[in-house]
């Protein structure tokens, strides 16, 4: 899933300012120079953050959520990259051709390119890794995510023929892509996980091979060069990368400290760096501080249905749920940010053709209305035929905020809608098995949009997408997010995507909560990281200036 088209306007880029030594004398100026190349070069770069918990894998093929996310991208590169500025630029790739019909792209690899254990990478190790993602057998976290190439769904669906997917390697340098469609935003799409390469020969001879420090090979901009499982994992510049000489930020360890108050308490005695999830009782106090950053993302927190398991089977039940939250009261009593109520699903950010806001252009789908819920709940049961609604229990992740929040639409429920619930809770690796497996009622999650565009966040939910959790399927829906795939025509697409917003919030498969806004504490000392509506913190040309 995942990315977008970032431009620096979107970005929130940190410059910290360095610290100034003083001094009873004032060298002469050259003697200054030197001490401070001196004073830079003994500086140790590298940067300690939380990321929470264990990542659920590190082969892009399988990997779903922004804790694995996070690594993975300091860890390979595509065809296309994110620069400094947050601009969509070339990586593996250092030329791209584009057909005049839009429906072939061309890609040029760099010459010289190297995995991290030195071994040649070319055109044909993309093209491995695509087909590898097709592949049924594979069982691939997202292959529909690749379904915009010519072949690719029916080959992974069983329909077709792997040699009728237009991925080719006329010679090690060059890869040739056919799209079904002219697709103007495919370079968007392909800088998702899904579209990363990997290397043919450590892929086939070790089914583990992205499980440990020693067997995981890469070719970004780090290598993995410590694991210890649930407690920290250490990435180090890549010597083989092709740009190394530009990453700044030596070495990045990532703890896994999943409790909010411990990782704070470790931020304030100088053990991280930088942690993106704060107790709730200390933001007030950490905002205007220097180090407090806040970004939005372009992204929703949300609980999704099961909508085959009872008593979620049925739609209006399912959006009597949805009006008995207090959207506002979370926002303000629970999380404490900048979050914003959800009242709709696409989140604040995408620019429409009339120079609004897509989210401002739609009317809120819904309200928080007790009254209406519990009606909504009494029809919806009587078309069930029950005098009682099936026992139900809420899902959710470990974490203090993840706690609250369940907490609070339990009572929610218990108190607009007379419903007791259940709340069960899991560690993170577990959890997602668990709701990969569908093997829930109602379970949060949430999700960022891999691009900045309705479409990134909405198609998820088609029939077809390997992201879709809910069981739910509406052929109307999957018609709209098709045509709005290949109009051309912006208005006419954005209509089709309002539409298609119409759908999914009218038969609530998801409930959406809040807008996710992330909160941040950045050492001052660490200047230069790279923060996105889209992707986690990038380290690549972080720069500690202080010890």
């Amino acid at each position: 899933m995942k990315k977008k088209l970032i431009t620096a306007a979107a970005l929130l880029l940190l410059v910290v300012p360095g610290l100034a030594a003083c001094s009873k004398d004032t060298p002469a100026a050259s003697d200054t120079n030197q001490g401070q190349a001196a004073s830079a070069a003994a500086i140790k770069q590298e940067v300690t953050a939380n990321l929470k918990g264990e990542p659920y894998t590190l082969d892009p093929a399988f990997a779903s959520d922004s804790t694995s996310y996070w690594v993975i991208d300091h860890l390979y590169e595509g065809l296309y990259r994110y620069d400094q500025n947050g601009e969509l630029v070339e990586g593996a790739a250092e030329k791209i051709e584009i057909s005049p019909d839009g429906k072939t792209y061309t890609y040029h690899i760099r010459k010289g390119l190297k995995w991290s254990n030195g071994d040649a990478l070319t055109a044909k190790d993309f093209e491995f890794a695509w087909k590898r993602v097709l592949d049924p057998k594979t069982a691939a976290y997202e292959p529909s995510a690749l379904y915009y190439i010519e072949g690719a769904e029916e080959y992974n669906t069983g329909k077709g023929p792997l040699e009728n997917v237009k991925i080719a390697t006329p010679d090690d340098y060059t890869l040739v892509v056919g799209l079904k469609n002219p697709t103007s935003f495919f370079p968007k799409v392909a800088i998702g996980r899904p579209y990363l390469p990997v290397n043919p020969k450590v892929v086939q001879a070790d089914k583990n091979w992205a499980a440990e420090a020693k067997s995981i090979v890469t070719n970004g901009a780090y290598k993995v060069s410590g694991w210890e499982h649930n407690n920290e994992l250490t990435l180090t510049k890549n010597d083989q990368y092709w740009d190394k000489d530009a990453v700044t930020m030596e070495t990045v360890h990532f703890k896994m400290v999943n409790d909010a108050t411990t990782s704070y308490q470790m931020y304030k005695t100088g053990k991280l760096d930088l942690i993106d999830s704060l107790p709730t009782d200390v933001i007030e106090q950490e905002k205007g501080k220097e180090e407090y950053k806040t970004t939005a993302d372009f992204g929703v927190y949300t609980y999704t249905f099961n909508t085959e398991a009872e008593p979620f089977n049925n739609a209006k039940i399912r959006r009597a749920f949805a009006l008995a939250i207090d959207r506002e009261a979370i926002t303000q009593n629970i999380t404490k940010g900048d979050q914003k109520a959800a009242y709709g699903y696409v989140a604040y950010g995408v620019t429409t053709p009339s120079g609004k806001d897509f989210r401002d252009e739609a009317a809120p789908y819904y309200s928080y209305d007790p009254a209406a819920a519990k009606k909504l709940l009494e029809e919806g049961m009587q078309e069930q035929g029950w005098s009682t609604l099936p026992a139900v229990t809420l899902k959710y992740s470990t974490g203090e905020s993840h706690k609250k929040v369940a907490e609070a639409l339990q009572e929610m429920f218990r108190k607009n809608l007379g419903v007791e619930i259940k709340l069960e809770h899991q560690e993170w690796k577990t959890y997602i098995d668990t709701y990969k497996q569908m093997n829930f009622q109602i379970a949060r999650m949430g999700w960022t949009g891999a691009y900045l565009d309705p479409l990134a966040v909405l198609e998820l939910y088609t029939s077809k997408s390997s992201s879709n959790f809910t069981k739910w399927e509406n052929a109307k829906f999957d018609e709209l997010i098709e045509q709005a795939r290949v109009e051309q025509d912006q208005e006419k697409r954005t209509k089709l995507l309002h539409e298609a917003e119409d759908v999914l919030m009218a038969e609530m498969p998801i409930i959406p909560v809040y807008f996710y806004t992330q909160n941040y504490l950045n050492n001052k000392k660490i200047e230069g990281i790279r923060y996105s509506v889209t992707t986690e913190p990038d380290f690549r040309w972080a720069k500690k200036v202080a010890e």
